[in-house]
């Protein structure tokens, strides 16, 4: 028996709600990228998917490429399950004024599911402090997943760091989150001209809080 891929598209993008807060990763055809949150409006199978069209505010004039032809990748969260996220590729088909300024995808020939658990790894630019001993030093997530991160501190100082000791990451403020902590080994290290970069590899009892950080990493704008 065959595999519907009908059914399987529209199962996937079912997972997606109508509602649902989503990032547009858009792609000029000279190389330009911007991301902005929007919201998903819904679909019409092997047809369209309509996605609200960004606030003029974050859109500003970058507004002017979201137009027929561009490509855009959408992420949304699966509602009701934090560690999986919905994600497909598709090209703009036409842009709306009437009833409401609406964005209409062409329909997408693959549907993925991510889930964040599994070895999914992502570049950022997360601004962090990192907790080393009693001391405290400026850093950035360079990239991320559910195990671990790797990190980077550009300070001329000297930075006492040893493989396997514990460390505390601290995000003051990403995407909407506040105040998230997650704890893990330095598992290695590297010197460099302008500071130090290092891996971690994170905790068990930090699996929620970075969870919810990948989400937002992989979902929402940066």
């Amino acid at each position: 028996m065959g595999v519907d891929i009908g059914n399987s598209l529209s199962r996937n993008l079912s997972l997606l709600q109508s509602g649902s807060v989503v990032t547009l990763d858009v792609s000029t055809s000279t190389g330009q990228r911007r991301k902005f949150r929007s919201t998903f409006v819904g679909y019409l199978l092997n047809q369209y998917i309509l996605i609200q069209f960004p606030e003029s505010g974050k859109a500003g004039d970058f507004s002017n490429f979201i137009t027929q032809g561009t490509g855009v990748t959408v992420r949304g969260l699966v509602e009701g399950h934090e560690a999986s996220v919905v994600a497909f590729v598709s090209t703009i088909k036409q842009t709306l004024q009437i009833p409401s300024r609406l964005i209409v995808l062409d329909f997408p020939n693959l549907v993925n599911i991510i889930n964040l658990r599994s070895s999914v790894r992502i570049e950022t630019l997360i601004d962090s402090r990192v907790k080393v001993g009693q001391e405290y030093w400026p850093s950035t997530i360079t990239d991320l997943s559910i195990n671990g991160c790797h990190l980077a501190i550009n300070d001329d100082g000297v930075i006492d760091l040893a493989c396997h000791q514990t460390v505390e990451v601290i995000i003051e403020n990403f995407a909407g989150l506040q105040n998230i902590k997650v704890q893990g080994v330095i598992c290695n290290n590297k010197q460099e001209a302008s500071g130090v970069s290092f891996g971690v590899k994170f905790l068990p009892e930090s699996k929620k809080a970075v969870t919810s950080l990948l989400h937002h990493a992989v979902t929402l704008e940066n």
